[in-house]
């Protein structure tokens, strides 16, 4: 059987370490690879260090920094000004939410996240590629 290619770098940025870790391990099974970052300056710090992330996932209530700081710094930012955006939240009000539209968001999703419907996203973002095997 063919190995499975590797899909698109996302970036998981949220305060709460385990909603990331778990996050992470259900899009690595789905073949993404994911990088995670527990604030704002750590999520900079990662894109810097991965410049092929292509997607970041951010909470956007964390302490220091809102994930809305975080997508105002992207966008002021040439190269990622159209890097594509979900957040996620437990706490999203109508302001936050005319925020996000004004910012182009692909999406917002109520924590906690409804996998499948992440996954219908992702893979029409990212349709999954083809494997094919010696001999087709």
């Amino acid at each position: 059987m063919a190995a499975r290619p590797a899909r698109q770098q996302l970036l998981l940025v949220d305060d709460e370490e385990d909603a990331n870790e778990e996050l992470a391990e259900l899009l690595e099974g789905e073949g993404f690879r994911c990088f995670t970052a527990p604030s704002v300056k750590e999520a900079l710090k990662q894109l810097t260090l991965h410049p092929d992330i292509a997607l970041v996932i951010t909470d956007l209530r964390m302490p220091e920094e809102s994930g809305i700081s975080l997508i105002k710094r992207l966008r002021e930012h040439t190269s990622r000004q159209h890097l594509p955006v979900i957040v996620t939240s437990g706490h999203a009000d109508m302001d936050d939410v005319s925020d996000l539209l004004r910012l182009q968001v692909l999406d917002l999703f109520r924590k906690p996240i409804y996998h499948v419907r992440l996954l219908e996203t992702l893979n029409n973002l990212f349709p999954e590629p083809k494997v094919y095997q010696v001999g087709q």
